[in-house]
C-alpha cells in the first residue's frame, strides 16, 4: 500500500520537474537572442544548453515500466537549471523581449 502510494508520487514529482524544464524551454524558445545580454545575462545559447539538457534529463527520469532510466537524483539538478532559468533570467529578459503595444482593442470600452 505504502510503496505503490509513494511509486505514485514519485511519478507525478518526476512529472512536474518536467513540465516546468518544458515550460522554461518553451518561454527559453520564445525569447529574441538579443534580449540576454541586454539584460546583463548569459547568451541564449548557454542557457538553451542548461534548459535543453535539464528538459532532456528530466524526460529520462521518468520511470516507465521495461525501459531504462536516469538515476532519480538527476531530476533535481534539472529542476535545479530550469527554476534558476524561470526565477532569474525570465523576469531579466522579459521587458527586452520586444512585445510592444496591448494585446486586445485599445481605446475606452463600454457603450456611450
Amino acid at each position: 500500500m505504502i510503496a505503490s502510494l509513494q511509486v505514485v508520487i514519485f511519478f507525478v514529482f518526476y512529472i512536474a520537474i518536467f513540465g516546468l524544464s518544458l515550460w522554461a524551454l518553451i518561454d527559453l524558445l520564445r525569447r529574441p537572442s538579443s534580449a540576454f545580454p541586454q539584460a546583463g545575462k548569459r547568451t541564449k545559447g548557454f542557457w538553451g544548453a542548461i534548459v535543453g539538457v535539464a528538459t532532456a534529463v528530466s524526460f529520462s527520469v521518468i520511470p516507465i515500466p521495461g525501459v531504462p532510466h536516469l538515476p532519480s537524483f538527476l531530476a533535481l539538478l534539472a529542476a535545479v537549471g530550469a527554476i534558476v532559468y524561470l526565477v532569474d533570467v525570465k523576469p531579466a529578459v522579459t521587458p527586452y523581449s520586444g512585445r510592444r503595444g496591448p494585446r486586445g482593442p485599445s481605446g475606452p470600452s463600454g457603450g456611450w
